[in-house]
Formats: C-alpha cells, structure tokens, sequence
C-alpha cells in the first residue's frame, strides 16, 4: 500500500490556492448517517470523533494547529455521502478525512477519496470487496475483513465447547447488506464477486460451518429496509431445528428484533451469534433474552489496551471515563472505533510532520507489529490492501446484562467462561 510520494492532493492544492496551507486551524471532514437507516450507529461515530478531537485540542492540537472538525449528516445515502466528501475536499478544503459507518457507505467514498490522492481511514467498512477496488490509500481500524469472522466462531466452537456437545445443525439469516453479506460468504464459502466486472476476488469454499463440520439447514435473506415479518422468520429458524443460529442483522435494532422474536416462538438452541449487539440498545430492548448470545466485537471497555493522544500514553480506562464525563454513560464499540480512527489519522499527521497525503500514507503503511499505531482498539499495522494484519476478532457473551470477553482467550487478561448451552430465549 503505497501513496506516490510526488502526489499533491486536491485538498493540499486548495489549501494552497486559499491561502491556508498554514492555517490556524486544521480541518478534518466526516460524512456520518446521523439519520436514516444508519442513525444510531452514525451518531456515536460523531459522538467518538468530537471526543478524540476535543481532546487532542486540549492538548494543544496537532502540529500545533487546533483541528476543526466538520460533520456532515449523509441520511445513511451512499449518493449524499460522495457528495459531501467532495465537498469537504473541493470546498471546504479539508486536509484529512475520517470514514463514514457501513460498507454499504464506505465502498463508494472509497473511489473518490482515492481519485483524490486522500488517506481513507475506515472505521466500519469490512467488506473484502472495497479492499480488492486496486486503492493504495486505506487503513481499515477494525481486526480484519467480514469475510472472516466465522474463524472466531469456529475457534470458539473446537476450543471452548466440550468434544461431542457442539452444535451440528446451523440456521444462518441474514440482511440484504454489504456488510451481512461478506460474514455469510465466507460461513458458507460462497465466491466473493468484483461488481465492477463480476469476476472472482476471493472463494471462500467450502466455509467456516461445514469446515467445522456443521450442516447448514436454513438460511434466509430479508431486504435491507422495510422488513417486519420477524415472527414467521423466527417460526422457520425452529421449525429447521437448527442448534446454531447466526443473525447476520445489520443493526442493533434488527437484533433486537429477531431476538425478541425467537422468544416468542420459544426457540431452545445451543449456541447463537449476532452480528451486532454490542451496544446498550441491544441489552435495553432484550432484558434476559440476551443470555447467552455471542457478538464479535472490536472493543471492549475491560481490554487492557494502551495507546497514545497527542503524544502521551493513553488507555482504555481514560477514554471510558473521558465518554461518560461528557455522555454520562458507558461507551460501546460504535463510538470506540472512530475514536481509534482520529488518533490514527493524529499519530500519522504527527508522524509525517505533515498533512501532506502522501506522506501520511506512507508513514502508515511503514507501520510495523514493533512499531504499530497505538489506538484503545490495541495496535495497528496493515498489509498491502489496507486490512490489518495479525489482530484477531474480539467475541464477547452477553451474561446477566453484562457484556463479557470470552475470546480469544490469550489475548490479554480478563477472560471469562463462556456459558455454554445457550438454552431457550
């Protein structure tokens, strides 16, 4: 992953045009869903954001510049969120970007901020296809690509469940989404398409579920707005027997739904994971329906992470506390990330000495497992396509309303048993 080192950016070029190569302030842009589908997850991006930069700020900015952070709502619109970052790069002249939420946003962004020689931190994108598009300019702040989440899964299933008690039979339903799409391809080992031009980039066979030596039994695709009909899905998922069931929702809300649901229909099965629900929402809108049920994560408030801001050592009990003095509560791993992803685009700016683009990109790529970017999701080095290398998937079990890490297990301190039937909702 190489940014030429001759490229001017085009925000560069309009800083120079303006006058303002050497502004006060530094200028950052983030399109956010802060409403639409998207809403919930995009407003604690900006909640992360704002408090990454308000507290760089406080420190004295970056480079000795105050950063100006300017945040636009793309009504959870891939066609509005294109247009406000050529905006903020043709406009309003920002220097350095953040990235929005969603693959479904985040892989056309990725083609214009490309086409402006722009460094694309992604803090939710995690489909493989926006990092087989040919751009050298992103950085992914999440453990790895969708695609590969069921070897967590997997791993739980041969490390953590007794020999013989596994589950053989699963119920795999999902949202008509990027990102829903890229977890079911690779469980189920199906090809992952170019949309570009239909080819193969990556084939996933024969899947995470029949490697570990379960049989698909059900599986069901709902449309990506408008479904209600949770009860007949939660009907079929019992009827099919399966005692595996993986909700790939894509939000808290579904999983929400679909949980509330399964009780109602009284389904008893062994394990369940969901592609979300890590958030306070899930836990509010669920009660003890949530016993049990696993979500992959990227950030939890006990990992023992330690990172830096502006410059001085910095920890996940600092950020905790640093949320809930501004928010009043606990901050779940929707506002985490882009927090991650600020002091990312900070370390590189400082690391560079610049807010020349190119620059910052190759100090990132130039990263190392001994030399990573330090953020409160752990560290961060990148392979040459901008997914990050060696940093497994976080699974945390939601138990007695507390959200517990339970694998891996040798990551760090802190582990806790998994509990292992899932039993009824």
């Amino acid at each position: 992953m190489h940014i030429r080192n001759l490229m001017v950016t085009t925000a560069a070029a309009t800083a120079l045009l303006c006058g303002t190569a050497h502004a006060e302030t530094l200028k950052i842009g983030a399109s956010l869903p802060l409403t639409g589908n998207f809403s919930i997850a995009g407003q604690k991006h900006k909640q992360g954001y704002e408090l990454c930069v308000d507290l760089i700020n406080e420190k004295g900015g970056v480079l000795g510049r105050e950063i100006e952070l300017i945040v636009s709502d793309n009504r959870s619109d891939p066609a509005t969120a294109i247009n406000q970052y050529e905006r903020f790069i043709n406009v309003d002249g920002v220097e350095a970007v953040y990235g929005t939420f969603s693959s479904r946003l985040t892989f056309p962004v990725a083609n214009i901020l490309a086409k402006n020689g722009m460094v694309h931190p992604i803090p939710a994108g995690g489909a493989l296809r926006i990092y087989t598009q040919g751009h050298d300019n992103l950085f992914y702040f999440q453990p790895d690509a969708a695609e590969y989440i069921g070897a967590s899964i997997q791993g739980i299933i041969q490390d953590l469940v007794p020999d013989g008690e596994g589950p053989t039979t699963a119920a795999v339903v999902s949202a008509d989404d990027f990102f829903a799409n890229a977890i079911q391809a690779g469980l189920l080992g199906e090809e992952v398409k170019d949309p570009a031009d239909g080819s193969t980039v990556a084939d996933l066979a024969p899947g995470y579920l029949a490697d570990t030596g379960i049989e698909t039994v059900f599986t069901e695709k709902w449309p990506e707005e408008g479904f209600n009909d949770w009860i007949n899905l939660a009907n079929s998922i019992k009827r099919s027997g399966a005692e595996l069931i993986i909700g790939l929702t894509a939000s808290a809300e579904e999983a929400v739904q679909l949980t509330r649901s399964l009780k109602t229909v009284q389904a008893d099965p062994k394990l369940v994971y969901f592609s979300q629900g890590t958030q306070a929402e899930y836990l509010e809108g669920t009660g003890d329906s949530s016993n049990g049920v696993l979500v992959h994560t990227s950030w939890h408030k006990d990992a023992p992470f330690e990172s830096t801001l502006a410059g001085e050592p910095f920890s996940n009990t600092d950020f905790v506390q640093a949320f809930e003095a501004v928010h009043g509560a606990v901050p779940d791993e929707d506002s985490a990330i882009p927090f991650a992803v600020c002091q990312g685009i900070e370390q590189a700016i400082a690391g560079a000495g610049s807010t020349d683009n190119a620059a910052m990109g190759d100090w990132l790529s130039a990263r190392t497992k001994d030399d990573p970017v330090q953020t409160i999701l752990g560290r961060f080095n990148w392979d040459d396509v901008g997914l990050p290398n060696d940093k497994p998937f976080l699974m945390t079990q939601w138990n007695g309303g507390d959200l517990q890490f339970v694998y891996p297990t040798d990551e760090f301190e802190g582990v806790q048993s998994m509990s292992y039937p899932k039993g009824g909702f």
